[in-house]
């Protein structure tokens, strides 16, 4: 580590840190693969083995997929799946309101839909609740159906899928959340994340629900082929669904890493052919310009189809992404970006308040704990995540309702919000709750939130302590100002997708000039970084105008600096040069 930058807080108040690396693997997977030190480095701090090197940079499914099988259940679901399209059997489906739910929900019946089925769809709103409901199930029994998939939902939904299955439906739960000890008394759970799981492929767990569905749809379709089901027509291209794949695996972040990798590599390739309706007019409408990145995955595309699920009506995600009309797909893209405008107004309107009641009185615990009675429950997530990145802390955010109170949060590194979680509703506090390690949702009485703030900041104090905690960036890698150059930003593109388990790499340059500062847009800046051995990088830092780092870089006072950040290509207007995105400055 650069011994300056040591201990040192930088002008946006982090510590600086550079990820270890071995520097042994750095010379072989230079050797190797012919990257750059740079980049060899970035490799070697994210712990991949040099034999491993071409599964994450050129990652195929055909290597990375194991036989479905190996998940538990996966041949009872498969094989009663394929039973049910051979006999043509009406089947009823249940998703999730979120876009991990959405596109589970458009994999699924695209499939059935291109083997003969059509099935029936319930995509629950916010105020039926997540999961699967007896209204649901209600309507099923209505319609004649018997076989019912629950997809991104079911594996704890004990009450409402035992008593189905004590009146006849046979249940089938694809799910990726957090086990219990004990399963539903369903059919079958395919759920990567069983306690009774063999673990055989450990990065299997790291999938989200449509990875499971997806995997699901091979089984199935690889048994419909063994019992001669193709005989008279052509097989469904499984391939062309990895569109959606990759939408619901970057938009649930979950780590890109193994599978996932290929999920998102192969399934922008096929966004960018544009075969689906509903995103191509989603992404026209969205005014993205490029190919798909999974940057426009995460931040521009599942935005829009989750303000659906929080503001507007559930079931038009998916009606959008299955859509097979062009008229219908924009008009439905139209209205997704309403809801969208919608959902930021009534997002800031919550955050503001959230962030006065934080501020107002000194906090007894490590966390950003708030409750509201007029917030809408659609955003409840996205500010505990805003409120997660402000202070630093687990955010726990509630909206109370008339009957229950329903609440969102977010974690920092060192706190499993799902063991967290869990934890609560054992003990009785919570009503309903599950998720991840880094994110989850939760229900509880009025009368319990006391008792719900006393158990949720005694297991995080105990976990990250009393002090408050700096932010650290972890730096990849350092390099000089002339060491920057095309070449390099097109060795860094083959590092892509980043996201959750594979961020993107940030980069130290030493000892530069900031030089003809200037803001532009709504507060950023732009400049030029001159090094100390030459060269010259365009750079821009965001939204930083009113920060004592914009201060600064309006200011430099012709002083040294160190400077990270990320690099990209620039291709604007046919551009082939490369920019450099600040997001920190350190005087040197």
């Amino acid at each position: 580590m650069d011994g300056s930058i040591e201990n040192q807080k930088s002008l946006g108040g982090n510590l600086w840190k550079f990820i270890s690396v071995n520097e042994r693997d750095v010379e072989l997977i230079s050797q190797r693969y012919g990257f750059s030190s740079v980049v060899s480095s970035i490799l070697a701090g994210k712990k991949i083995s040099p034999d491993a090197i071409p599964d994450f940079t050129e990652p195929k499914l055909q290597r990375l997929m194991p036989d479905p099988f190996c998940l538990r259940d996966m041949q009872k679901a498969a094989v009663r799946i394929a039973r049910a399209v051979m006999n043509h059997e009406k089947i009823g489906i249940i998703g999730d309101y979120d876009v991990d739910g959405a596109t589970s929900t458009s994999v699924m019946r695209r499939f059935l839909e291109a083997v003969g089925i059509m099935p029936q769809v319930h995509i629950p709103e916010r105020d039926e609740g997540y999961g699967p409901s007896q209204m649901a199930f209600d309507e099923f029994a209505a319609a004649g159906i018997n076989l019912v998939l629950t997809l991104d939902c079911g594996t704890t939904a004990f009450d409402v899928l035992d008593t189905a299955a004590q009146k006849g439906f046979e249940i089938i739960v694809l799910d990726h959340h957090e086990a219990e000890s004990r399963l539903p008394a369903v059919y079958a759970v395919v759920n990567p994340k069983r306690l009774d799981e063999k673990n055989d492929y450990e990065y299997l767990k790291y999938m989200a629900a449509v990875g499971v569905v997806f995997m699901t749809i091979v089984a199935v379709n690889r048994e419909l082929r063994q019992q001669g089901f193709y005989k008279n027509s052509p097989a469904p291209d499984l391939m062309a669904l990895l569109d959606l794949v990759a939408l619901g695996t970057v938009c649930d972040v979950v780590p890109l890493l193994g599978l996932n990798r290929a999920f998102v590599r192969q399934g922008l390739k096929v966004m960018a052919g544009r075969r689906n309706l509903g995103l191509k007019a989603l992404i026209d409408k969205s005014n993205i310009t490029e190919a798909p990145s999974a940057f426009h995955l995460g931040y521009v595309l599942g935005p829009r189809i989750n303000a659906c699920g929080r503001v507007g009506e559930a079931y038009l995600g998916s009606r959008l992404l299955c859509s097979s009309s062009e008229t219908e797909a924009a008009l439905l893209a139209d209205k997704l970006n309403e809801f969208n405008d919608q959902r930021k107004e009534i997002e800031a309107y919550v955050l503001l308040q959230a962030i006065e009641m934080l501020e107002s009185k000194p906090q007894q615990y490590p966390i950003a704990f708030v409750s509201g009675y007029d917030w809408h429950q659609g955003v409840i997530g996205i500010v505990a995540g805003k409120l997660k990145e402000r202070y630093n802390l687990p955010a726990f955010v509630m909206s109370v309702e008339d009957d229950e109170v329903k609440g969102s949060a977010r974690s920092v590194p060192g706190v499993d919000l799902g063991a967290l979680i869990i934890s609560a509703k054992e003990q009785g506090i919570l009503t309903k709750g599950g998720g991840h390690t880094m994110a989850a949702g939760f229900s509880l009485n009025e009368d319990r939130i006391e008792d719900f703030f006393r158990f949720a900041g005694e297991y995080v104090l105990a976990r990250l302590g009393s002090e408050k905690i700096t932010p650290v960036l972890e730096i990849s890698a350092g390099l000089d100002v002339a060491g920057v150059n095309v070449e390099l930003a097109g060795q860094l593109e083959q590092l892509e997708p980043y996201g959750a388990g594979n961020s993107e790499p940030r980069l130290m340059l030493s000892n530069v000039r900031i030089n003809k500062p200037s803001l532009v847009g709504s507060g950023h800046i732009r400049c030029f970084l001159s090094g100390s051995n030459g060269g010259s990088l365009k750079a821009i830092a965001f939204r930083v105008a009113d920060t004592e780092l914009g201060h600064v870089m309006l200011n430099p006072g012709g002083m040294s600096y160190h400077v990270v950040g990320v690099l990209h290509r620039d291709n604007w207007q046919g551009r082939n040069s490369v920019q450099f995105i600040i997001e920190d400055i350190m005087r040197a």
